[in-house]
């Protein structure tokens, strides 16, 4: 058995360059031993843990959908919203939601507390990502990259 404890993990926070998008997260797989790059799913794992902190006033991602990935989310902690298609959602502690392939979905923590989510990730091979307030596809082409009809940036027309 592979065992850690989630209290003691690092935390690797973000934030784009504007600031307009920040968030930390504890990569329970990865310290799990989850080889992210590996074709062979004994070191990719069949699905990937992550504890997401979101400081209050904080948005982590753009709106966004995954082209072949699930997301199952659980709030542990705080309240905030959800957005998909239809427009905003309040979640709280205790609530569990679950976007699949195809679903445009994005969080904010509007509380004046951190908002705290295990998300549980499956993590197919070759996944790739649309961001349709910008119109633009996140491929991996050997490493990830933003593109229209040219390369462009991760943030670009979200700031």
């Amino acid at each position: 058995m592979n065992k850690i404890n989630t209290n003691t993990l690092s935390e690797h926070a973000w934030e784009s360059p504007k600031g307009n998008f920040k968030a930390a997260s504890k990569n329970v797989s990865i310290e799990l031993g989850r080889d992210p790059k590996s074709m062979d799913l004994m070191k990719r794992h069949p699905f990937d843990v992550e504890i997401l902190r979101i400081p209050p006033g904080a948005i982590p991602y753009p709106f966004h959908s995954h082209s072949a990935q699930w997301e199952f989310y659980h709030v542990i902690s705080g309240s905030g919203k959800v957005r998909d298609d239809d427009g905003w959602n309040e979640v709280e502690a205790g609530d569990a939601f679950i976007y699949k392939p195809g679903e445009n979905h994005q969080l904010q923590n509007d509380s004046d507390r951190d908002l705290i989510l295990y998300v549980i990730a499956d993590n197919p091979i070759g996944e790739s990502c649309y961001y349709p307030d910008s119109n633009k596809w996140n491929v991996p082409l050997p490493t990830r990259r933003c593109l229209r009809s040219e390369t462009i940036d991760y943030f670009d027309r979200e700031e």
